[in-house]
């Protein structure tokens, strides 16, 4: 849906030459409203909100998305694997809009939409799940600048606007052009807040490692976003130590702990370490790579360990088996962002073992890019899109 533009006044026209460019042609349908209370009930009404007001998307701010990242209304961004639906790039800015998104921020959103499309992250499993994950954004370089994005205090709130949109536009989209609604095809028994909008950026200026992105294989230079169908964060503190090794060993806690009282199965694993943490890392040498090879070592339980949390009856003969957290260290996601005070640090857990995988895709990548498959015609009654 795109509410239409506010009509010329008579005669404001009249200098335009005869030769003036075409104005974009859009398929969504087109809804009026008197005022802007007014709209507000409209889309609350036809459930296309997060139940929080949305920006009118008329249709000059939806073509000045499309303006700015030089697609064509009819771009097609992937096919949603399970249920064949086409995203085209029409129906993300009408959500962008929605969201409170400028043109600047649209590119991110297409991305991260982009990544969730590809077959291995899962997208109608993660979204559908009685596990209520949500979709963690992770935005590297310079776009992040350039977007006013900050990665540092409050980095898992409400830290900036950009954050913000990209999060909440993303969460939109799956309302609008998946129908994942709470009841509907999102069958979450709890969810959490992260579902309104999970997008934070890495402080890569104050990091002693590459950025995520580059350790993902994202060419130096490219800004890149990486999506993860996740858990609620877990936060942990240990303020009394300098040593990698112990500080580590609070991560490992919390990623057991996930493992015993949620779900044993490996996958990937996000950990956000602030700089009090980071920089006692820097200070012993240690890399990535480290970190990542000592929490696939530490990070790791015994299914006998299910009965000391109520789950004895699972355990079976097998109480002696192994389970890691991560199939390989590489499946570690160590992001760089958080306040400068405090020896905090945040553990995210998988939506459900390896059964969605996280995707780094460069920002203005195309993938599976096409013409739209023909689809029916817009109705009243269609959703944003």
């Amino acid at each position: 849906m795109a509410a239409r533009r506010p009509p010329v006044a008579d005669g404001a026209n009249r200098s335009q030459p005869e030769s003036a460019p075409a104005v974009m042609e859009l398929a969504s349908s087109v809804h009026e409203a008197p005022d802007f209370a007014a709209a507000q009930e409209l889309f609350h009404s036809r459930g296309w909100t997060d139940g929080l007001p949305v920006v009118p998307p008329t249709e000059d701010a939806v073509a000045a998305c499309l303006e700015a990242a030089v697609m064509p209304p009819e771009h097609v961004l992937g096919v949603e694997p399970v249920r064949g639906r086409p995203v085209t790039a029409e129906k993300v800015a009408v959500n962008t809009v929605m969201a409170g998104g400028l043109p600047l921020h649209f590119p991110v959103v297409v991305t991260a939409l982009s990544a969730m499309l590809r077959e291995e992250f899962t997208l109608h499993g993660a979204t559908a799940s009685t596990g209520g994950c949500a979709v963690l954004i992770v935005v590297n370089g310079d776009e992040r600048l350039r977007l006013g994005m900050d990665g540092t205090f409050n980095a898992l709130g409400n830290s900036d606007r950009a954050s913000a949109v990209v999060g909440r536009a993303i969460r939109l989209c799956l309302i609008n052009l998946f129908d994942v609604r709470p009841g509907g095809i999102d069958r979450s028994t709890l969810g959490h807040p992260g579902k309104l909008g999970f997008c934070i950026a890495e402080d890569e200026e104050g990091s002693p490692w590459e950025p995520l992105a580059a350790e993902r294989g994202v060419p130096d230079g490219a800004s890149a976003v990486t999506v993860m169908a996740a858990g609620a964060p877990r936060q942990i503190m240990n303020e009394w130590t300098t040593e990698p090794e112990e500080i580590l060993e609070t991560f490992a806690a919390e990623i057991r702990a996930n493992m015993r009282q949620y779900s044993i199965w490996p996958g990937n694993y996000a950990i956000v370490m602030p700089p009090q943490l980071r920089e006692h890392f820097a200070a012993a040498g240690w890399s990535r790579a480290d970190v990542r090879e000592r929490l696939f070592e530490r990070a790791r339980i015994r299914r006998g360990e299910w009965a000391t949390v109520g789950k004895g009856r699972v355990v079976g003969d097998k109480g002696e088996r192994e389970y890691r957290a991560l199939p390989d260290p590489e499946h570690l996601l160590l992001v760089a962002a958080g306040g400068p005070a405090g020896g905090f640090g945040a553990v995210i857990p998988p939506w459900l073992g390896d059964k969605s995988r996280a995707v780094t895709l460069a920002i203005g990548a195309c993938l599976d890019c096409g013409p739209p498959p023909a689809e029916a015609d817009a109705t009243d009654d269609a959703p944003p899109g």
